[in-house]
Order: structure tokens, then C-alpha cells, then sequence
């Protein structure tokens, strides 16, 4: 059996391979799939390999929410030169010897950036500025003044460091906040120790809470296609939303929340006690969408409604 043309829907991670943008791997994903409505929760530039979810179908509508979740990457940082892109595939602008740096001045200057620190988005980066993506400007050699952005490190682990040469090496894995630069987080390393320093290699490992054994490789699609079971890889949206507090409503209350209606807290169980977006369900399980509590968490108003598929859902028919 082969899953052949089929309403799709839930995240799809695959484990993008380095020579591939983001959009190419949405493309061939579209192409194999024969579906429009897939997007990425994450640009990871060609170089760089690891988890990219794509949301597929109904699960487009929750990318905004998903790319919020915190990211873990495993990089390499190469003390001594630096870079117009502030990796290995930019232009090198300085050399200086860093023999001098011990593994202790290493360690203790890549530790202090755990918490929140500030960011100036690098010009090889998709950050817009006057209405124009600041890759765009480098690329026609313009270098425009950019806003510093609060980050979050949440974890910082060294886990090698080589010391004692001309150009010292750091490899740390870093678990972070959407929207860090871990090209800059490199450099300003660096700049900590006095010394100029690029990111080397990187690799994600961890996004929306998708971890490589969960992901498959483009090559293995086409296979999981012609045997039926592409389904069983597919990865409820809505889980993964694990952070969200979920509630449940009865039928009637279920019903005049797919009409858009808001409906009391009090009629869903258990009542939200606080404002803020809430997993909201059917009383057989079905996701019926997120919904917002009121400042007063007495009402809960529709955000994104999801109306049940009138058929049986793919994961039972997937293998």
C-alpha cells in the first residue's frame, strides 16, 4: 500500500542535510507530498545540518506558536580570525594569534553568557530593517546600523576545548531562546576574550521539542511513501505544544466553539485559572483549536479553531 495523495497533517522532522536551504527541503517536501501547505519553523542556513519540523497542512496554522519553543545546537567556535559573516563561509577580515588562551579563560568566558544577554543581529541574517532583509543589503556590500535584541541562553555545556595553539577551538552545546544568533553568540566569545572568532560547524539538535531519532532524512521519504507509512512519522502539532495548558469541553460547549463562539471557562474542565492561551479538546480527544482566557479567566474566546476531519484520522490507517 502507498500512501498515495492524502490530507496530510501534523509536523513532518526532518534531519536537513548541510547544501540544502530551508526553502529547498520545503520544496522537495511539497513536490513529494503533493502538498501546498507546508512551512518550516525555522531557518537554518545550508551549511548547517539538524532537526527542521515542517508543519504540514492544518498544522501550518501553529508555526507561529511551535518556532517560539527554545532550540539546542552543538557548535564549533575557532579562536584567532574573523569573518564578514561570522562563519566559515564568509570573506576573512582578521587574523590575530590566541595561543595565549588557556582552557580556563575559555571555559569561563563561554559560561558567563548563560541568562540574557543582548544581540546585534549579524548582516548575513533574514532580520528586516526598513522593509529589507539585512542579507540582501550584504550581499550588495551595505552595512547598516542595527538594534541590539534580548536573547535567552538557558544552558551552555563545553564540551571540548583545544588550547595552546595558534587558533584554539571551542565545541559547547547551547540550549537558547528563538531568535539567537549562535554566529554571534561565537564572536562575542571572542570579543569577551579579546581575540577575533567564528562559528566553525553547527548543528541543531533540538527544535519545538523534536530530537534527531524522531526525524527522517529527505532519501528516506520517497521509501516511507511507496510502504504506507509516512503517517506514522507525521507528529501531532498540538502535542508538541507541550508548555500550553490544555481544558476540555463537552459537546454542546464543543460545538459553539467551532462556531466561533466564546463560551465560560467555568464550563470546561479543568476551568482555566489564569489569561493566556489554552489547548482547548473535544471529549473524545479531538483538538478543537487554542483559545484565549480572558484577564479575568472567566471567558475563553477562539484563536485558531481546528474543525474535526469527517473522516478517520491517517495515524489509524498509517501502517
Amino acid at each position: 500500500m502507498t500512501d498515495g495523495k492524502r490530507n496530510w497533517e501534523g509536523v513532518l522532522a526532518v534531519w536537513k542535510p548541510a547544501g540544502w536551504t530551508s526553502h529547498d527541503v520545503v520544496a522537495k517536501a511539497r513536490r513529494l507530498l503533493r502538498e501546498r501547505r507546508i512551512g518550516h519553523t525555522g531557518t537554518l542556513d545550508p551549511a548547517v545540518t539538524g532537526v527542521l519540523p515542517l508543519c504540514v497542512g492544518r498544522a501550518t496554522r501553529l508555526v507561529e506558536y511551535l518556532q517560539e519553543a527554545p532550540k539546542t545546537y552543538r557548535a564549533k567556535l575557532k579562536f584567532g580570525l574573523a569573518t564578514d559573516s561570522e562563519d566559515l563561509s564568509g570573506e576573512v577580515i582578521e587574523r590575530k594569534d590566541a595561543s595565549f588562551l588557556t582552557e580556563t579563560m575559555i571555559r569561563e568566558a563561554a559560561l558567563s553568557f548563560v541568562g540574557e544577554i543582548d544581540q546585534v543581529p549579524p548582516m548575513m541574517s533574514a532580520v528586516k530593517v526598513d522593509g529589507k532583509r539585512l542579507y540582501e543589503l550584504a550581499r550588495q556590500g551595505v552595512t547598516v546600523e542595527r538594534k541590539s535584541r534580548r536573547v535567552t541562553i538557558h544552558r551552555l555545556d563545553v564540551d571540548e576545548v583545544t588550547a595552546g595553539v595558534d587558533e584554539p577551538e571551542l565545541t559547547f552545546t547551547v540550549a537558547c531562546s528563538k531568535g539567537t544568533y549562535i554566529r554571534t553568540l561565537c564572536v562575542d566569545i571572542g570579543r569577551k576574550l579579546g581575540v577575533p572568532a567564528v562559528m566553525a560547524e553547527l548543528v541543531r539538535l533540538e527544535s519545538a521539542g523534536i530530537r534527531r531519532e524522531q526525524c527522517v532524512t529527505l532519501e528516506e521519504i520517497p521509501e516511507l511513501l511507496e510502504k504506507g507509512k509516512l503517517g506514522g512519522k507525521l507528529l501531532a502539532a498540538d502535542e508538541l505544544l507541550a508548555d500550553f495548558p490544555a481544558a476540555v469541553a463537552a459537546d454542546d460547549e464543543a460545538k459553539r466553539v467551532l462556531q466561533g463562539k466564546a463560551i465560560r471557562a467555568a464550563k470546561l474542565r479543568p476551568a482555566p485559572d489564569r489569561q493566556g492561551l489554552w489547548k482547548l479538546y473535544r471529549s473524545d480527544g479531538v483538538f478543537l483549536g487554542l483559545f484565549s482566557a480572558d484577564d479575568t479567566a472567566e471567558w475563553v474566546r477562539p484563536v485558531k479553531v481546528f474543525h474535526p476531519p469527517e473522516n478517520e484520522p491517517y495515524d489509524s490507517q498509517s501502517d
